[in-house]
């Protein structure tokens, strides 16, 4: 079978959607065709736009994942909001050193599968109910619902990586649990409709991004462990 990734048509127009978002199409196309039935027209072309985008939103497209055991992978689709020092939540149960946390914010447009940014052991999974704001402002983002998780990587590093629901996001979806093993760029869950996505890596590893950079999950890599210094520099024009 072809590893080559599929460009035809149906590609960009019917991509494959997530399962978590099957039943969400399944609900609008279901309200549209009623409006159409009770000759509600308007409401009924209103519902068939919102039906569209819900396909698009809830899509998962394949993606071709970087092989590598040091490589750090995005774990969303997005664009890289911060890059800092920062001590891990305690829940992550890493230490109270700095590690360096990149922050990737997904808007509405964007695909909202998380995928895993290395191989390894998952430690710990902690869900933490909250509030839901703008997650691009950090001191509210603490006290946002979240799930925060910890991997032992196959080089033996622990990185991080948390789920932050935002202003328009209402759920996390998180589909492993303590002791699954993840490759590199494997599904693990999603978050609907808006959030952000931290990573914790070792403060000594160079970022390989920098802020205002887009991200692709399971494809752009943030860093590499084997590699050492300070962040990428750059500049946007």
């Amino acid at each position: 079978m072809s590893n080559r990734p599929d460009l035809s048509w149906k590609h960009f127009i019917l991509p494959p959607i997530n399962n978590e978002g099957k039943r969400f199409v399944l609900i609008f196309a279901a309200v549209t065709l009623l409006f159409f039935a009770i000759h509600a027209v308007f409401l009924g072309e209103l519902l068939t736009v919102l039906t569209i985008w819900c396909y698009y939103f809830f899509r998962d497209p394949k993606r071709a994942i970087p092989q590598g055991e040091s490589l750090v992978l995005s774990p969303a689709d997005g664009t890289v909001s911060k890059i800092e020092e920062m001590v891990p939540p305690s829940e992550l149960e890493l230490g109270t050193e700095p590690m360096t946390r990149i922050s990737i914010f997904m808007s509405v447009f964007n695909v909202h599968v998380n995928r895993a940014p290395m191989a390894g052991k998952i430690l710990t999974v902690n869900h933490i109910p909250g509030a839901f704001v703008n997650v691009s402002l950090d001191k509210e983002s603490e006290n946002n619902e979240r799930t925060l998780l910890s991997m032992e990587t196959t080089k033996g590093t622990k990185i991080a990586f948390v789920q932050i629901a935002g202003l328009v996001a209402r759920r996390i979806v998180t589909q492993v649990k303590p002791g699954d093993e993840l490759k590199a760029g494997e599904r693990f869950g999603l978050i609907r409709f808006g959030s952000r996505l931290d990573v914790y890596i070792p403060k000594t590893v160079a970022p390989k991004v920098q802020v205002g950079q887009l991200a692709i999950a399971g494809e752009t890599i943030l860093a590499d462990l084997d590699v050492n210094g300070e962040a990428l520099k750059g500049e946007m024009i």
